[in-house]
């Protein structure tokens, strides 16, 4: 059990990150984050930003994938939100534009706060635990049983993609070799063609 807790620690996808972003003028400044997440799994997303409504910072938030399809896109963003959807890609993709409001001096700055959980991580265990009714043990062994579940899922799709790879590289070998030994033929059959031409050249001017 404590080996499995141990597990679950380590495998389990959270991921954390504070920063302070500058506010600029027109579109303002822009940092993107990307986070590579399982595909078709439950993604929850946390976000803190320091500041408020007309403090002269407007806050844009985008979260996409990695072929541009929109999860969120909020154009002045203050306080703290959360955000759950199923990835449909391997990336996610979270950027700011930090845009400045006023024509004042100072530099403006917000603190943006950014926790990402992904898979059995993203999970809120208490309320399947006050809705099945589960025991503290209980719960503890469905998140064993979520954690191994995408450990066995992740090691199909390292396989599948192994699979392809090697296909790949099979497939990339036979064009060479059939290249290489394609241009070997022709360069023999030239060499044999040069040599008869220049025979019959030779014969022509008496020459042989």
């Amino acid at each position: 059990m404590q080996f499995l807790f141990l597990l679950s620690t380590i495998v389990s996808f959270v991921s954390a990150l504070r920063f302070e972003l500058e506010a600029g003028r027109n579109p303002g400044q822009e940092k993107c984050i990307r986070e590579f997440v399982p595909e078709g799994q439950l993604v929850v997303a946390r976000i803190k930003s320091s500041g408020f409504t007309g403090d002269g910072q407007s806050l844009r938030l985008r979260m996409s994938n990695s072929i541009g399809d929109e999860y969120r896109n909020i154009v002045d963003f203050v306080d703290n939100a959360q955000f759950a959807f199923a990835a449909t890609s391997s990336a996610l993709d979270i950027c700011f534009w930090n845009t400045q409001t006023t024509n004042t001096p100072k530099t403006l700055v917000r603190e943006i706060e950014v926790e990402v959980e992904a898979g059995s991580a993203a999970r809120d265990w208490n309320a399947v635990q006050a809705s099945e009714k589960l025991k503290p043990a209980e719960v503890t062994l469905r998140k064993m049983e979520s954690l191994v579940d995408e450990i066995l899922n992740e090691l199909e799709y390292l396989k599948r993609r192994e699979e392809r790879l090697r296909d790949t590289n099979e497939s990339t070998n036979r064009r060479v070799r059939n290249f290489f030994i394609a241009g070997k033929a022709l360069l023999i059959g030239l060499g044999l063609w040069q040599v008869n031409y220049l025979r019959n050249y030779f014969r022509s001017k008496h020459i042989l």
